[in-house]
């Protein structure tokens, strides 16, 4: 298993830049496919960007893509969504996950741990 807690959330104005991290602990980090997430009030959860375990190959979100990148740090057991040109529609509660595997991972229901995530706001 591994325990996942997500910090760098905050109000932005637009324009503004925030780096969401997430720190894992327990199991071998480096075994994990990771993931970011979004969920927006009345909306269901998205994925934001996502990462293969071994960093060599990341999807990013059309609504968020030239915007956001993701990086993980497999030493730390850290990933990490750094957002950019941030917009009042990327308000949302931002979500770290991590399944156990080889792959790409797009999908919610892949995902296996969750951190409690982290509050985005940008103000209109």
């Amino acid at each position: 298993q591994v325990q996942l807690v997500e910090s760098g959330g905050g109000l932005v104005q637009a324009g503004g830049s925030l780096r969401l991290s997430c720190a894992a602990s327990g199991d071998t980090f480096s075994m994990y496919g990771m993931g970011w997430f979004r969920q927006a009030p009345g909306k269901e959860r998205e994925l934001v960007a996502a990462i293969r375990r071994s960093g060599d190959s990341i999807y990013i979100a059309d609504s968020v893509k030239g915007r956001d990148t993701i990086s993980r740090d497999n030493a730390k057991k850290m990933v990490y969504l750094q957002m950019n040109s941030l917009k009042p529609e990327d308000t949302a509660v931002y979500y770290c996950a991590a399944v156990r595997g080889t792959g790409l991972y797009t999908q919610p229901y892949e995902y296996h741990y969750w951190g409690q995530g982290t509050q985005v706001t940008v103000p209109s």
